[in-house]
């Protein structure tokens, strides 16, 4: 295995603490994967749910995603007149997924809500995030698309067939025993 990917999906967060005084809450995300940092846009709090929907992927060596332990994601608040507040902050420890990805192509976790923790180790609001490894990026690749070439006629009939079993009792009577409303006299 020559290089893992770690992708990230930073979702949205809901009931967090305020630290501005003035003005509106103006929030980000920094994601510290092993000695990899990114960070999110700015997302203004206008609703009670504060949204970013955004995608990040890291890539290491397999000397690297062997040693990973944990991704941290620390949540701040944008200060206009200082440096930023910190809000809270999540750490997600990701071996034991490596270790399952190791044995599968792919490891994928939903974006899923975590507790947002304080500097004094109590919880304020939460935090989506959703994660992917995929140990070997170029077997991953090339499994995908043999597969969706190989299925390429038979996909479309497989949804159909269950999308018409999900459709609600009455359509599916009506259409295997159709009858007509209007009863003839």
């Amino acid at each position: 295995m020559k290089e893992g990917t770690l992708e990230v999906v930073v979702v949205s967060a809901a009931g967090i603490r305020h630290t501005n005084v003035i003005g509106r809450p103006a929030y980000y995300v920094i994601i510290q994967c092993g000695t990899q940092v990114k960070r999110t846009k700015t997302s203004k709090r206008k609703h009670k749910e504060i949204c970013w929907n955004e995608k990040f992927t890291f890539h290491f060596a397999s000397s690297e995603w062997k040693n990973l332990t944990h991704v941290k994601f620390r949540i701040m608040d944008k200060e206009y007149f200082s440096a930023g507040g910190f809000v809270g902050e999540t750490i997600l420890y990701v071996q034991g997924m490596i270790t399952e990805a190791n044995d599968k192509d792919f490891l994928e976790i939903r974006p899923t809500r975590y507790n947002v923790v304080l500097e004094d180790d109590t919880y304020k609001g939460e935090i989506r995030i959703g994660l992917k490894f995929i140990p070997n990026k170029e077997a991953y690749t090339e499994r995908t698309t043999v597969v969706d070439e190989e299925q390429g006629i038979g996909l479309p009939i497989c949804r159909a067939i269950m999308n018409f079993w999900r459709s609600p009792w009455w359509t599916t009577w009506r259409f295997l025993f159709p009858c007509d409303k209007q009863k003839q006299v």
